[in-house]
């Protein structure tokens, strides 16, 4: 038996080690558009909070998450790319009956192992048809939100459609239906405020603070909700929708502005590592009902473009070695799990199969980081799309988002939004319908092989540059790669093997970091070409984009660099050959708030 006085003393080292590790933060912006902080330039809505820890702090200029929203909340807790998780298609809509895999151990598990106190206020949305896929069972010791995409941010019921329509606030499991008329964003806040000013600061904290703005509210009036006293700080701008987009980014910032205030009040802010995103590009333009806005990116929420995928992000703490800076390193979602843990004291190397990797080392010290690619996504739908980040190069392949591909600046005159359509699930609708993976869609190697003759064509038809490549090997390769059963590693040094045959030399990110000096961190585009619009169809030909000197994909540069084209094609292959199928479902009819006394409930039983 351990002597009494050495069992004490491990336990006293235990919390004295507990204590040591940093408080760590992560707020989620729920459709926070590139151009909706002011630390972007934005010149209609200042967020001087957000802007001051994001100054202080590294900006991330070159950080990616998925193009809409479960993906990357999946992503963010479970360090895997939503093509390893099932996630990769649409959204969790109302009663489908599936969620974020049980199997993957997610972001408070890991804390929970490193002595943490785990809280989280606000959105789920990674499955609620079982109880075992709730957040208070999957690590959380507490929650208080809500489950689905989207909700009144007063009433807090959410609105499938009409025939699906009931309360989803809860504190823990038990709903609240006394909160009616208090504003989601504020309550949010106050819970936050009040866990940190509750904190015992002899553990570490960790807190995950997804909110719900600036999402769409239900449809039915306006969808965008925010107090009049918020709306009231924007007179300048006419536009009534927009206007009312910018209270409630004001709601948002001054509730980063609370959580800071008390973690210094509570002394606790000299110990904490906070976090910041957005869940995926704004939804510009009046799509979705809402009123977001990426310009000058292209593109919006749902697509691949860089406005759809292109994250707004920062890191901030005292306890970074370098800050103030600006950093260019690429960086993606699923890399949070292993950088925060690895702030936290913990090794990430314990963390096995994951697709991210830690970054702290290089984002504290101001280093060139390990990733140079970023797969933003390969849905394997009817419509099917897919697009890739080596280096500077990005490849499009697919229809990843066509019908809203434009360059859309922010509403300002009050003729700017007649054309609002206030539909709730217009971005579930575009993934597929209610039921998911659409009945006519076909597999990806074919349609890569159809994308190649089209490529192919293109370039010996309209640039006299075919002949010299021998497409019938590249597709024989790609069929081999599909048939193989070989591991992903594996496959990337078949890949590496096959490169060095073709190419002379491996992709980079060439964009370099530097100090901002304060000043907003503007993308500059260059002067827009006349064909900006028309010189790429990714669903008749792969397109090739130069970020690093095109960010606003002004310029498919395909037709030029062919073997470029072949080689991440290739890269694109060999991801596909890891993915797992869409766990997407029909909606069942069982999990309707009509059979639930009018709420959202857990319905299955495992």
């Amino acid at each position: 038996m351990m002597n009494p006085c050495v069992w004490l003393l491990l336990i006293c080292c235990g919390f004295a080690r507990s204590a040591e590790r940093p408080n760590i933060i992560v707020i989620v912006a729920d459709d926070l558009g590139w151009n909706d902080v002011s630390f972007h330039g934005s010149n209609q809505i200042p967020t001087p909070n957000i802007d001051k820890l994001a100054y202080e702090g590294i900006i991330l200029n070159n950080y990616y998450v998925s193009p809409i929203c479960t993906p990357t909340r999946g992503a963010l807790m479970s360090g895997r790319h939503p093509i390893h998780t099932g996630l990769q298609h649409s959204v969790i809509f109302a009663s489908q009956r599936y969620g974020l895999p049980l199997e993957e151990k997610i972001m408070p598990q890991w804390f929970q192992e490193l002595g943490y106190r785990t809280h989280m206020v606000g959105k789920w949305h990674l499955g609620m048809f079982a109880e075992e896929y709730l957040p208070t069972f999957r690590g959380f010791e507490s929650h208080y939100g809500y489950y689905q995409g989207c909700e009144d941010y007063y009433d807090h019921t959410y609105e499938a459609d009409l025939a699906y329509w009931g309360l989803d606030w809860r504190r823990n499991l038990d709903l609240l239906r006394n909160e009616t008329n208090l504003y989601s964003t504020d309550l949010f806040t106050a819970e936050a405020v009040n866990i940190i000013r509750n904190h015992n600061t002899s553990e570490p904290l960790y807190l995950y603070l997804p909110h719900q703005a600036v999402h769409s509210g239900n449809t039915g009036g306006d969808p965008l909700q925010a107090p009049q006293h918020y709306v009231d700080r924007f007179p300048h701008i006419n536009n009534y929708h927009r206007r009312l987009f910018a209270g409630m980014v004001a709601a948002l910032d001054d509730s980063v502005g609370a959580v800071v205030k008390t973690l210094k009040d509570q002394g606790m802010y000299d110990n904490t590592v906070i976090m910041f995103t957005t869940d995926n590009g704004g939804p510009a333009n009046g799509f979705d009902a809402n009123a977001a806005n990426n310009f000058p990116l292209r593109g919006m929420k749902v697509t691949q473009w860089e406005g759809g995928v292109r994250g707004t992000g920062f890191i901030s703490s005292p306890l970074l070695n370098q800050s103030g800076y600006v950093s260019n390193h690429m960086l993606h979602v699923c890399d949070w799990l292993p950088t925060l843990y690895t702030a936290a004291g913990g090794d990430a190397s314990v963390m096995k199969n994951l697709d991210g990797q830690s970054e702290w080392d290089s984002l504290t010290n101001n280093k060139a980081g390990k990733r140079q690619e970023i797969l933003h996504n390969i849905d394997p739908s009817g419509k099917g799309q897919m697009g890739l980040r080596v280096g500077d190069y990005k490849i499009v392949v697919g229809d990843i988002g066509m019908a809203l591909s434009d360059w859309y600046p922010p509403w300002a005159k009050p003729s700017d939004s007649e054309m609002l359509h206030a539909n709730n699930s217009a971005a579930f609708k575009m993934f597929g319908g209610k039921n998911g993976i659409t009945e006519n869609e076909s597999p990806i190697e074919k349609r890569l092989q159809q994308n190649l003759k089209h490529f192919e064509h293109a370039v010996a038809e309209n640039m006299g540059m075919g002949g010299d490549f021998d497409f019938e090997i590249l597709e024989s390769n790609i069929d081999s790669n599909i048939e193989s059963e070989l591991k992903f590693e594996t496959y990337r040094m078949d890949f590496k093997g096959l490169q060095s045959k073709i190419f002379k030399k491996p992709l980079k990110n060439t964009m370099k970091s530097y100090y901002h000096k304060n000043h907003p961190v503007k993308v500059e585009c260059g002067r827009k070409p006349f064909n900006a619009s028309t010189n790429c169809d990714p669903r008749v030909s792969p397109c090739l984009f130069n970020i690093a000197n095109d960010p606003c994909e002004y310029n498919n540069i395909a037709v030029d660099n062919k073997d470029m084209v072949i080689q991440l094609l290739l890269q694109l292959q060999q991801y596909e050959d890891t993915m797992v199928p869409p766990l997407n479902t029909p909606v069942d009819p069982a999990g309707n708030p009509k059979y639930h006394d009018g709420a959202w409930v857990p319905w299955v039983k495992l």
